[in-house]
């Protein structure tokens, strides 16, 4: 896997060149470059980096596919989008989203009264607004205020006790009554872990039966035409399009019912969410069995198929595919700050006058490895390695020859390892995995890649450099949180192979691609360590500019964001310094400086350069 899966989940957002990882996109700049950049403005811990241009291309390559099938179907109805705001409700995404989404009049879907608030904030006039969810009265009000100022939007009811409160605030005030939906609750259920966002045992959704209940209670009070959409949504990250394909059916022949039953005005079908996202980096194990190509002919397909069999007129058709749109726009971009087995290096070699005439063999061994003997000196380093340790249980040998002897046999695997590296043995590769490298990053994978930790999802990472040379060490990823489950252990298989670097010489970076989507949303703040730095890349031909620099909250603001004191708290630090009888009054100012500066930078470490 020596370029990590690209060609599997970067859908050619990426290349590799010149040993580096570089945008796809005009002036294509490498993430080294970039990374670098910001970095000489002494920023410190992991950054996240957003690439506008990548939600651009997701949002025309949704639209085309479904205008192109559209017209091959000869479809009647339009295509629309809204793009879910608990995907990500970050200012510098949804800014993103709405400006590169205005000429195809992208909406939004909210799902809280805050998201609502935000949509109505945010949402060019004109384009769609879909509220999901359980709603109170206040926040069906706040449907009617965003109707009355001008604002499309439709309030999809849950339940028929919502309807009733529609009901009842459309007679309360004298407000524009925004467009209802209904949603269904359907008997297909989706696939993969989110499978249950759809089924007769969902969550969200109206029976039948209480769909008929709900036409009849709109009909009597005379709002049956303000009845505008059907609603489904089967689960997010649809790994098999079967199950979507039963459901279209299913609730196009609820619409064709409906449209039948009076309401005339019923136009839209809004299939919710679900289109995915490629995260595996190995192809045995890729997240989804259809193409977008395949996904939107499905759908076009088989709502033409239902309505022309019941002569019933063509639906416009609705996604929330949120996490299709924004999940490649952004990547996490951390340092390495440490590598356990580096003190196996051989500069920590530290020999005797005399040592023992095993250790002696193991010190020939690793000077006359060759790659026409390294599998027999490797045999042979291994014995050796169990003799001494032996040994040294018998008193025979010291811990310093015990010490030598560990170096010695790690490196003599190592560079076995590197020796036939084009052509690795069975017994070579057990080694590999037996020998994994701990590769501590600066980052937190509770706030950063909280879908890791929770559902096992995984995101691809891989090296931002050194793409050039062969990576032959498996890795561990361990996060600086105070917490065991703060790692990405080496799965065999998928496996991730990293490179062996000396980070005394120089610094070591990886990339965990496509966390666009809920991670920043999801990622908590264990151990208080917060959202990291943040920054957006505008890419053009000549170069790029990063602007929207959101820097990763202080110590004092974090601990000020879950409801202390700031200044109360370093009032109190500087105090007790102050008047402290163990530091000599000519060093307090510089103590008393340098406790202001650690307070006022993030959480992260600061140990790179």
């Amino acid at each position: 896997m020596n370029n990590f899966g690209l060609n599997i989940w970067s859908n050619k957002n990426f290349v590799i060149e010149d040993g580096l990882i570089k945008l796809n996109y005009k002036s294509m700049p490498s993430l080294l470059e970039i990374t670098e950049k910001i970095r000489s403005n002494n920023v410190r811990g992991p950054m996240l980096l957003r690439f506008p241009h990548l939600i651009r291309r997701q949002i025309r390559t949704l639209y085309s596919y479904f205008d192109k099938a559209i017209k091959n179907n000869k479809y009647e109805g339009s295509f629309n989008a809204v793009f879910p705001l608990k995907v990500n409700q970050f200012p510098h995404a949804v800014e993103a989203i709405m400006s590169q989404g205005k000429k195809f009049n992208y909406g939004l879907e909210a799902g809280s009264k805050a998201e609502l608030i935000l949509a109505m904030s945010q949402t060019n006039l004109g384009a769609n607004i879909t509220v999901n969810g359980f709603k109170d009265k206040e926040m069906i009000t706040l449907g009617f205020i965003a109707a009355q100022s001008g604002h499309n939007i439709t309030l999809t009811i849950e339940g028929l006790g919502e309807l009733e409160t529609i009901i009842e605030v459309a007679k309360e005030c004298n407000l524009k009554i925004p467009n209802i939906g209904i949603r269904v609750r359907l008997h297909s259920a989706g696939s993969g872990i989110w499978a249950k966002s759809g089924g007769m045992d969902a969550k969200f959704g109206l029976t039948s039966t209480e769909i008929i209940e709900a036409i009849t209670l709109l009909s009597q009070e005379d709002m049956l035409n303000n009845l505008t959409m059907i609603h489904f949504h089967i689960g997010s990250q649809m790994s098999d399009i079967a199950p979507l394909k039963r459901a279209l059916r299913e609730a196009g022949n609820i619409y064709a019912e409906l449209r039948k039953m009076g309401a005339k005005e019923l136009n839209n079908i809004n299939i919710g969410g679900g289109l995915a996202v490629e995260y595996d980096q190995h192809t045995p194990s890729t997240s989804r069995n259809y193409s977008i190509d395949e996904f939107s002919s499905s759908v076009v397909f088989l709502l033409a198929e239902i309505m022309n069999a019941k002569k019933v007129k063509h639906p416009n058709i609705f996604t929330e595919s949120g996490r299709f749109i924004v999940a490649s726009h952004a990547l996490l971009i951390t340092p390495v700050l440490e590598l356990f087995s580096q003190d196996y290096q051989e500069k920590l070699l530290n020999f005797k006058e005399v040592n023992p005439p095993i250790l002696q063999e193991l010190i020939e061994l690793n000077k006359l490895l060759s790659n026409q003997n390294c599998i027999e000196y490797l045999h042979d380093a291994l014995d050796h390695m169990e003799s001494l340790l032996t040994l040294f249980d018998l008193g025979y040998i010291d811990l310093q020859d015990r010490s030598n002897a560990e170096i010695l046999v790690h490196n003599i695997i190592k560079k076995a390892l590197y020796l036939k590296s084009a052509n690795p043995t069975d017994e070579l590769e057990q080694l590999q995995v037996k020998l994994q490298e701990r590769y501590l990053i600066n980052a937190s994978i509770f706030q950063s890649l909280p879908d890791y930790w929770g559902l096992d999802q995984h995101f691809p990472v891989m090296p931002i450099h050194h793409l050039n040379s062969t990576p032959l060490r498996a890795a561990s990823l361990w996060d600086i949180t105070c917490d065991s489950d703060g790692e990405i252990g080496f799965n065999p298989e998928k496996p991730l192979y990293l490179h062996d670097i000396n980070l005394d010489e120089e610094e070591y970076f990886l990339g965990f691609f496509n966390v666009g989507a809920y991670q920043e949303t999801l990622g908590m703040n264990h151990n208080l360590f917060t959202h990291p730095s943040e920054y957006t890349i505008k890419i053009d031909d000549e170069g790029y500019k990063i602007i929207n620099e959101v820097e990763s909250k202080s110590i004092l603001d974090i601990l000020e964001s879950i409801g202390y004191d700031k200044n109360e708290i370093l009032e109190k630090l500087k105090n007790d310094l102050i008047m402290s009888d163990f530091i000599a009054e000519k060093e307090k100012d510089d103590t008393l400086a340098k406790l202001e500066t650690f307070v006022e930078q993030n959480g992260y470490l600061r140990t790179t350069n």
